[in-house]
């Protein structure tokens, strides 16, 4: 548990989205409560009930009602902050709700600072500050990727991996400590062979998370996905396929798309942003034309991943060849889409494009091999990477808290190797424990902690 001085006065607030709905809630939590609330609701007294109770009644303030409500109760430390949390379900017009939050306000409570319940928990040690961020990651979760991630980390996912790494350099730097008591001794306490292999252990958890951020990358900000090729090579026409909507106008007069269209496909619990570009050709005239084309370029830079939709009338396997080795040294994941294969035999097919290499071959018109062009977007970002177990970093600052973590261990391994001395040893070990206590939050500043908090919303 962390210091709580200043955290012993009573907050209020709407916990349910602001405007009108069926019904809203609104939540107290801190000493007071149950004083505050029992101020208001006549029917019963609420100090003598059980936790985890609901009691339905008028809400009153002096001789006024204010609404009929539903109140829950949960006693301190059984609660989602550790202290006395009370939730009244009002209806949902947002002047009952003010009136109700003003009545709590009157009765001694004061607004909640956004993230002040989730931070109230994590300062009695409900959560852990991984466990906190994530509570975010889960309310801002708009797929089933971004979900599992979310509540795998809120159950403790990541923490647990951590928490096993850290007990046992603790374990093994009380043994260095104490050898240190007993310098002139010259005894050894600490297996130096069986601390190697939990460095080695330790390392390889360490470079799997890390690894894992640029799936958690992918889950928590989508994919960008530019869709390049020749004027009429069919691209607008597969965008509409892949949505299956007529999103982007199609026409057979080379240009028709002058500017860059975005839309969003959900593939498998995964955001892709579809991005139709303007036709690339050397030769335009048309200087709406060349705006459009220098978009696509810069689209084609920034994507995470190209699709090269081509037609199979028109490209042979030498182009193809050169496209992909251009594909190949700029170091972009791309896919290779030959469109129109209605118009072609298989049997011509194979002979053209034999030695080009792996072609999805599709009629974007038809919708023929859509789902395979789905498939090879998921497959070339995700890998088999994505499993409700599995511990995926998607918060930039515990990538680059764990990175300092794995460089702290690469030195802890240098120096048993290198057989340097137990005081020097034990340095290192510390400063390995500093950068995971401050991804876990047992040690923080409060000015981190304030940013942490604050990014969420003024209910939770």
């Amino acid at each position: 548990m962390h210091k709580l001085s200043g955290w012993d006065d009573t907050i209020v607030a709407l916990a349910t989205p602001p405007g009108v709905g069926a019904i809203g809630v609104l939540r107290l939590s801190g000493p007071e409560a149950f004083k505050i609330v029992n101020g208001i609701f006549p029917s019963k007294n609420l100090t003598n009930q059980l936790s985890h109770t609901i009691h339905v009644g008028l809400l009153q303030l002096g001789d006024e009602n204010i609404d009929e409500v539903v109140i829950s109760l949960f006693k301190g430390p059984r609660s989602y902050t550790g202290e006395d949390v009370i939730e009244i379900g009002c209806h949902g017009s947002p002047y009952i709700q003010q009136q109700v939050i003003g009545a709590c306000i009157q009765g001694g409570a004061r607004l909640a600072r956004p993230g002040e319940f989730t931070q109230r928990a994590f300062l009695r040690g409900k959560l852990d500050l991984t466990q906190a961020e994530a509570v975010v990651d889960l309310i801002a979760s708009n797929t089933a990727a971004s979900q599992k991630a979310a509540l795998n980390n809120i159950r403790g996912g990541f923490s647990n991996v951590l928490k096993t790494v850290r007990e046992q350099l603790i374990g093994f730097s009380a043994m260095i400590e104490l050898e240190l008591d007993f310098s002139q001794e010259d005894v050894e306490f600490a297996d130096r062979k069986k601390f190697n292999s939990l460095i080695e252990a330790a390392l390889a958890t360490t470079d799997h998370l890390l690894n894992s951020f640029r799936l958690g990358n992918v889950i928590k900000n989508g994919v960008n996905v530019a869709i390049i090729g020749k004027p009429n090579a069919g691209k607008s026409t597969l965008l509409n396929s892949l949505l299956n909507e007529n999103r982007a106008i199609v026409s057979e007069i080379p240009g028709t798309t002058r500017d860059t269209i975005e839309e969003i496909l959900n593939i498998r619990g995964i955001l892709y942003r579809l991005i139709d570009t303007a036709g690339i050709r050397d030769h335009s005239t048309d200087a709406i034309e060349l705006v459009g084309i220098g978009k696509s370029m810069e689209k084609m830079q920034s994507a995470d991943i190209i699709l090269y939709i081509f037609d199979l009338n028109e490209l042979d396997r030498a182009k193809l060849a050169e496209i992909s080795s251009e594909f190949e040294k700029s170091g972009k994941r791309y896919i290779l889409v030959g469109n129109k294969v209605d118009s072609m035999s298989g049997l011509s097919i194979r002979e053209k494009f034999s030695a080009a290499g792996d072609i999805v071959l599709i009629s974007a018109k038809n919708k023929i091999g859509i789902d395979e062009v789905k498939n090879g977007l998921f497959s070339r970002i995700v890998d088999g990477q994505l499993a409700v177990e599995n511990v995926v970093i998607t918060n930039l600052r515990h990538f680059e808290a764990l990175q300092q973590v794995h460089k702290s261990l690469m030195d802890i391994k240098t120096g048993v190797d290198n057989i340097i001395s137990a005081d020097l040893l034990a340095l290192d070990i510390r400063r390995c424990l500093h950068y995971i206590s401050e991804i876990t939050g047992d040690i923080s500043n409060e000015d981190v902690l304030d940013f942490i908090f604050s990014k969420f919303c003024i209910g939770k």
